[in-house]
């Protein structure tokens, strides 16, 4: 152990101090990559020296996604407290199932949950899990929803016509978990949005009565809260009062913002969280804890247990229920994820989390600002959001974020809203100052001017 730690220590002081000279990596098209690097296995094994040279060629060729030039996904940056708690829970290597296996473990994980719930405003009735990833907290989600409206449906199968409904702008998941769940991707409603790319509350009740008319039975309502590309957040409040007119279950995929719960200053984006039945942030994302760390809570615990509990009598075997979370979650073998994140917010408290929120809309703030007076871009941003959208000198989006990767000069991803596709810089790694964020368009525009002819500019 001693020997592997050492290689560790000595890989990462190497890896930080390249990446202060070369904040992305070599870029390795996918064409070559089992040229350009040694990935077989073999039948004899290496010796420690080659499998060191080996570990620093592929750790020096990967995405360097805690640097300031990372803004191509929904994650980025590093936390040196989160960090700690994820390693410490590699050493530890505890199954989260049972008390048994992982001991005060569980009560780092039951604490976390319980201080969200606290934050949205519910009593002691609600309760929560983790899972490896927003895919699965909102599977999980649409799963007590089902289950909710037919509780027969976990034994005897899906017999009736159920439908859900989500923004065209919400994540892929939506489709993909109705397929597992027995509703089916037909029975999907996507709901438009409004120009600011929130779900129409009006579209979404006038698609909700003509299920009804049509003898279909509605059971899931899927807000957003930071969509995928304009990081809207949906009209809580609002679609709250529809579904408690027609008792329906109210979930809000937060994965993306929902960190907005621990900011005071922004938590009104989420204004009637209170009232909805699920909820759910990844704190991988706006928190910066290493991936993954998923976090999904209900109003009512009562619908966890009926939607995963199952009898194991040789996994069961010591204390209560409630410190033995395999009967709540979806999976049996499940690592500690809580701890990372138990660790950053020990470390700076729910005041230390709303800076990290704070400090990423105010990064967001820099970039709109700085497109906003340069007549080389466009803008397709929403205020109070964490996406900065754009397009620089009318050349599509697709040529400048391809070009910038395959250069190793930034990494950058593009999205798309209605019938436009524009350059999605997002601001979640809150490592990050207002000076990376210039030094982001800079590098962009000496690139363009440099490369000219890769973008028909002569």
């Amino acid at each position: 152990m001693e020997q592997s730690l050492e290689i560790f220590n000595r890989l990462v002081t190497d890896l930080l101090a390249d990446e202060a000279k070369n904040p992305v990596a070599e870029y390795v098209p996918s064409a070559t990559l089992y040229e350009r690097l040694d990935l077989k296995l073999q039948n004899e094994g290496l010796s420690v020296a080659e499998l060191e040279a080996a570990l620093k060629d592929l750790v020096f060729t990967t995405p360097r996604t805690g640097t300031p030039a990372f803004f191509n996904q929904l994650f980025g940056g590093r936390n040196e407290k989160a960090i700690l708690g994820d390693l410490l829970a590699v050493i530890l290597n505890n199954s989260m199932a049972t008390y048994k296996a992982a001991g005060p473990q569980i009560g780092v994980e039951k604490t976390v949950l319980r201080e969200l719930c606290n934050l949205i405003g519910w009593d002691e009735n609600s309760d929560g899990t983790l899972a490896p990833g927003g895919s699965m907290t909102n599977f999980m989600g649409m799963l007590m929803a089902r289950d909710r409206f037919n509780e027969k449906t976990r034994y005897e199968g899906v017999h009736q016509k159920m439908t859900v409904y989500t923004s065209v702008e919400s994540h892929y998941s939506t489709p993909k978990n109705a397929a597992f769940a027995g509703i089916g991707r037909d029975n999907v409603r996507k709901i438009g949005t409004d120009a600011n790319g929130r779900m129409d509350n009006k579209l979404l009740r006038e698609a909700i009565e003509a299920d009804i008319a049509n003898d279909l039975h509605p059971i899931l309502i899927n807000c957003t809260a930071g969509t995928t590309v304009l990081a809207a957040f949906d009209d809580l409040a609002g679609a709250s009062e529809i579904a408690k007119e027609y008792g329906i279950w109210l979930h809000v995929d937060g994965a993306y913002c929902g960190s907005v719960i621990f900011s005071e200053k922004y938590k009104h984006l989420i204004k009637g969280v209170e009232n909805v039945d699920s909820f759910t942030l990844n704190a991988h994302k706006m928190m910066g804890t290493p991936l993954s760390c998923s976090l999904i809570v209900v109003k009512d615990k009562k619908h966890l247990h009926d939607s995963f509990s199952n009898d194991a009598t040789y996994l069961y075997q010591t204390d209560h229920d409630e410190f033995n979370p395999g009967k709540t979650s979806i999976q049996c073998g499940r690592r500690n994820d809580a701890l990372k994140f138990w660790v950053l917010w020990k470390s700076v408290g729910t005041r230390g989390l709303a800076q990290i929120v704070e400090q990423e809309f105010s990064l967001a703030d820099v970039g709109r600002d700085y497109v906003r007076n340069h007549p080389d871009y466009v803008d397709y941003s929403v205020d109070d959001t964490v996406a900065v959208c754009f397009n620089y000198k009318g050349i599509p989006a697709e040529d400048i974020c391809t070009k910038l990767y395959e250069h190793s000069e930034l990494l950058v991803g593009y999205g798309s809203f209605r019938d436009t596709t524009f350059i999605r810089l997002v601001t979640i790694n809150s490592g990050n100052q207002k000076e990376d964020i210039l030094l982001f368009f800079k590098k962009l525009e000496a690139f363009v001017e440099e490369n000219a002819a890769l973008f028909s500019l002569n």
